[in-house]
């Protein structure tokens, strides 16, 4: 089965919408017809993250497009025997990568994920230096080892070589891209601005930046509209490799979190997106490009006057895999023999508890957190332990903390995006109608699930029929499946423990920093 052009007037007219996530790449088939976009077809393929050395994150680049292709491959046997035409591929995109690459295009790094911890104190040194204040509201994005920014920093600092012979740095997708059309890749708004490199006001490379980064902007890829359209295609190679007819069109897309408010229709004044999945992201669009003047929240550019502002967190569903296979290793199989799924019998132990866990809270920054705090140092904390708490409360209380750091960006968010009304939810862990409700408690806003489980594929696809002159409806009505309204009761009960665990995380920020220096001494001795 190929996607080459079929004959028949009634053929299938597809969009593919190629997802480059953290741990898989996934290919999303839609039907096009009248504007509108249904999914026909979908597969995904995994990939690990690899540590080559404590704190790094990385990935094998070739192995991520390897990937892709075989999820497109996929996708299109699901198809078999079906006439169809795919008119254009459009990406959606993890941020934060960043791949040193030679002159020919070959990766001289492996991709540097937004996970990785080896820029912390690189990252540290620009946030408290005052000098570079006016740098950190212009970016638009708060200053994490995450970024290229610091990982260019470090790369300066540590690789000094590496960093001088690279011709040019680049993320994830412009790696793809490049490798399916033999030519070099332009970047767009929202990718470029989770860079840490790029101007959000100013709507080019910044400067400043690019001057503690020791590059050029020759160095970093052109800017491009997210509906920019690479119409020479798919060079031959990629294509026999595809499965596609050569100088199929490319269309640039953007970053994932951007493009799932588009997909999910959560491109209106008050409508928040709440996403959790291996972490979690609060969103909000916005109709002017806004830094938060207390550095916790990012602005990236959806395009057609409007922004993305919100906040990412660490702690999502990893807290919950910790739970599972750490804390209660044995709950597998004790769900197994009760004929449930463990993250369902978790979530059913939680819940024979009270909202609040009975005064038990928890700072769930297993991983260091990211919004509202962007404290690589973070660590996990379980405040209020008593003897009569058992491995519910802990549960529960773990489930808790994941959504009260969700409600903390939530709350920063109003400032800048205005009164909220409702929130669309996504994600693995978000599929939980319990955990539904508990946001909705915590938040006291009324939850929606949308009937959308590819919301950053349909955002992608969405990019792709309007570079194609298709753009159809500008914000799609996107079918309800389920809506979860505060229930009053377990609101007051969580308005008040919240009050107790905002402070909290301030109070042992500097305890934090010396766990974390003791917990790096001794892995570096291993």
């Amino acid at each position: 089965m190929d996607g080459r052009v079929s004959g028949p007037a009634d053929r299938l007219e597809l969009v593919a919408a190629i997802d480059l996530g953290t741990t898989s790449a996934k290919a999303v088939l839609m039907n096009a017809s009248g504007g509108r976009l249904s999914v026909e077809a979908a597969a995904d393929c995994g990939y690990p993250l690899l540590a080559a050395e404590p704190g790094w994150a990385e990935q094998d680049p070739d192995q991520i497009r390897e990937a892709a292709e075989q999820a497109l491959r996929q996708a299109l046997q699901a198809l078999a025997g079906r006439p169809l035409q795919v008119l254009a591929l459009s990406f959606s995109s993890a941020m934060h990568s960043l791949i040193a690459l030679d002159g020919q295009g070959r990766a001289l790094t492996p991709c540097i994920t937004w996970a990785d911890q080896r820029a912390a104190e690189q990252a540290r040194r620009l946030r408290e230096d005052e000098a570079l204040q006016g740098l950190r509201s212009r970016i638009g994005v708060p200053v994490h080892a995450m970024l290229p920014l610091c990982k260019l920093v470090w790369m300066r600092e540590q690789r000094p070589q590496l960093h001088r012979e690279a011709a040019c740095f680049v993320g994830i997708r412009e790696y793809v891209m490049r490798g399916w059309t033999g030519r070099p890749c332009r970047v767009d708004p929202s990718i470029a601005g989770g860079t840490g490199l790029y101007g959000l006001q100013g709507r080019r490379w910044d400067a400043e930046a690019l001057e503690l980064a020791g590059i050029g902007a020759d160095r970093l890829p052109e800017l491009a509209p997210a509906a920019w359209i690479d119409r020479q295609g798919l060079s031959e190679e990629a294509a026999e490799r595809l499965g596609l007819p050569a100088g199929t069109p490319l269309v640039l897309g953007g970053a994932d979190g951007v493009l799932a408010n588009l997909g999910a229709g959560a491109v209106q004044d008050g409508i928040a997106s709440v996403t959790v999945g291996t972490s979690g992201a609060v969103r909000a669009a916005v109709s002017r490009p806004a830094a938060d003047a207390e550095g916790r929240l990012f602005c990236y550019e959806l395009g057609e006057g409007r922004w993305i502002a919100g906040g990412p967190v660490n702690s999502g569903g990893v807290v919950f895999r910790w739970v599972r296979d750490k804390l209660f290793p044995g709950i597998a199989e004790e769900a197994e023999r009760k004929g449930m799924d463990p993250y369902s019998y978790l979530v059913e132990l939680a819940m024979q508890t009270p909202p609040g866990a009975d005064g038990l809270l928890c700072l769930p920054h297993l991983a260091g957190e990211r919004a509202p705090h962007w404290n690589e140092d973070a660590r996990g904390v379980f405040v209020g332990l008593s003897l009569e708490h058992d491995r519910r409360h802990l549960i529960r209380a773990a489930l808790e903390g994941i959504l009260y750091g969700l409600r903390s960006v939530l709350e920063a968010l109003r400032e800048t995006a205005g009164p909220l009304r409702e929130i669309r939810a996504s994600g693995g862990l978000l599929r939980s109608a319990p955990l539904r409700q508990m946001l909705a408690d915590m938040t006291g806003l009324p939850v929606l699930l949308m009937d959308t489980a590819e919301a950053s594929s349909v955002g992608a696809g969405r990019i792709a029929l309007e570079a194609l002159g298709r753009g159809g409806e500008a914000a799609p009505e996107v079918p309800i499946t389920d809506r979860r309204e505060p229930d009053p009761d377990a609101g007051l009960t969580y308005d008040r423990l919240y009050g107790i665990y905002r402070p909290v995380f301030g109070r042992l920020a500097g305890t934090f920093r010396e766990l974390a220096d003791i917990q790096r001494a001794g892995a570096d001795s291993r």
